[in-house]
């Protein structure tokens, strides 16, 4: 029996251990799609306690809290720090089989040296070694103890980016980097659109009164965020739209007049405006990310309750996903402006999909132009994370894969790289020792680095 968690935690083979300790274990990180906060990170914030770091936005754990019957009191209410950590530290022992379980204690063991399973009878002594070692533990220190070199925030165009700027001015082992997220300016057929188009104008200072003026709203927000680095997009899409673009402009003109449209004619405008910020981002040279596949707000009662990013989407599984995405990326090469693109499906059953649509648009303009994006959000498992490579492995070219993100709110959540290159070490290595790959260690480490770190950085185009 092998211990809990130790050095060799998921690494079953010799080959698996050495390609992890010897190649992926010392690269450093890079974080091309997360959540955390700019504000957070030029303050440096320090924490009151383990709870406020661990627990506080994290719906993860707010999800496995619930289905172990916790009431909303001990997990978004009033109830103390301690409280709210005792009820997570109930629910771990029936966490086998769930990356939070993983996850949890990798953290525990990075962060704060703590070694011991969490559990009712540890909860007392492991939140009092936690809360002592946050004295010394800031948001920056978090990055630096794990050695991330870049991180992509999520940033809207109407932010003023100034954090960023602050922060480049500073002498940092890391550097953050804005990226692009217009999904407000995108979702023509939600709440909020016609104040979230005032809010652009009073930024842009001159008014959207039609869809040529948002362009160049948009242009040029994109021109400054440009100038501060940034040189990734990334899109929340409900569902892939690839619709006759001949309504985009009246359904514009008709939702800020107060009408409403069909979902043909929103449809139409998401279409036109994503085919346009295509060329945009081929003109300036940055990278386009998809994340689509998500119900959104499921429990209507706790969304009036909660608010969003609260616990409460799922997984949507669109039939005309795949025949849509081939539709929008041919019309986006078609008119020349198709730019380096990663694509995730929060589906695990489009992942096939995925990786057959991606080998019809790869040219010689870069390895690997476009990709499958890792397991991401409910998939980023032991079971999610193996399927998506072992489908892209035999699908596509594994060793161009740019590698994994958090997709997190939490400075504590870098450990899911350790995760990840365990798991692709032990599958290179099953693969290795079933004689179906060489054990030429020089190809394999070059891979493992590059799946780890150097494909995501020659991919957005960064210095090592």
């Amino acid at each position: 029996m092998k211990n809990f968690m130790d050095k060799d935690f998921l690494l079953s083979s010799e080959t698996a251990k050495k390609l992890f300790h010897e190649y992926a274990e010392t690269m450093p990180i890079i974080d091309y799609h997360c959540h955390l906060s700019p504000a957070e990170i030029l303050g440096d914030k320090k924490y009151r306690n383990i709870t406020e770091l661990w627990l506080g936005g994290d719906h993860y754990k707010w999800r496995a809290m619930r289905s172990n019957g916790v009431d909303e009191y001990y997990i978004t209410g009033e109830a103390s720090d301690y409280e709210k950590f005792e009820k997570w530290a109930e629910v771990m022992p029936k966490l086998i089989g769930n990356p939070l379980y993983h996850w949890t204690h990798l953290e525990l063991q990075r962060y704060f040296d703590v070694y011991e399973p969490l559990s009712p009878a540890t909860c007392a002594d492991i939140w009092e070694r936690c809360n002592k070692r946050l004295e010394t533990l800031s948001a920056r220190k978090c990055i630096e103890l794990m050695d991330v070199k870049y991180i992509y925030t999520t940033d809207d165009p109407c932010d003023t980016l100034e954090h960023h700027a602050a922060l480049a001015k500073e002498d940092t082992s890391f550097k953050m980097l804005p990226a692009w997220r217009p999904d407000k300016a995108v979702n023509i057929d939600k709440a909020g659109f016609t104040e979230y188009i005032g809010q652009l104008s009073k930024v842009c200072g001159f008014e959207i009164n039609d869809f040529d003026a948002l362009k160049k709203a948009l242009a040029g927000r994109l021109e400054h965020f440009h100038a501060l680095g940034c040189r990734n997009s990334d899109h929340g899409l409900d569902y892939v739209v690839s619709e006759d673009t001949a309504y985009a402009e009246v359904a514009f003109t008709k939702v800020l007049n107060g009408g409403k449209i069909s979902k043909q004619e929103a449809d139409s405008y998401k279409t036109a405006l994503l085919l346009w910020l295509s060329a945009e981002y081929t003109r300036l040279g940055w990278v386009m990310q998809l994340h689509y596949g998500a119900v959104r707000n499921v429990n209507p009662v706790m969304y009036a309750k909660l608010g969003p990013d609260t616990g409460y989407d799922a997984i949507w599984g669109g039939a005309e996903s795949g025949l849509l995405l081939g539709g929008l990326l041919g019309r986006m090469e078609a008119e020349g402006h198709l730019p380096k693109t990663i694509i995730y499906s929060l589906n695990p059953i489009d992942n096939a999909q995925i990786g057959t649509i991606i080998g019809c648009f790869q040219n010689s303009e870069a390895q690997g132009k476009i990709q499958q994006g890792c397991a991401w959000w409910f998939n980023d498992s032991l079971k999610g994370m193996r399927e998506q490579l072992t489908s892209l492995a035999s699908l596509s070219v594994l060793g161009n894969f740019v590698g994994m993100v958090t997709d997190s709110r939490s400075f504590l959540s870098y450990t899911r790289h350790e995760y990840f290159r365990r798991i692709i070490c032990e599958l290179l290595g099953a693969w290795v020792e079933n004689g179906e790959y060489p054990d030429d260690f020089e190809a394999l480490g070059e891979m493992v680095r590059g799946i780890c770190y150097n494909n995501a950085v020659n991919f957005f185009s960064l210095e090592k």
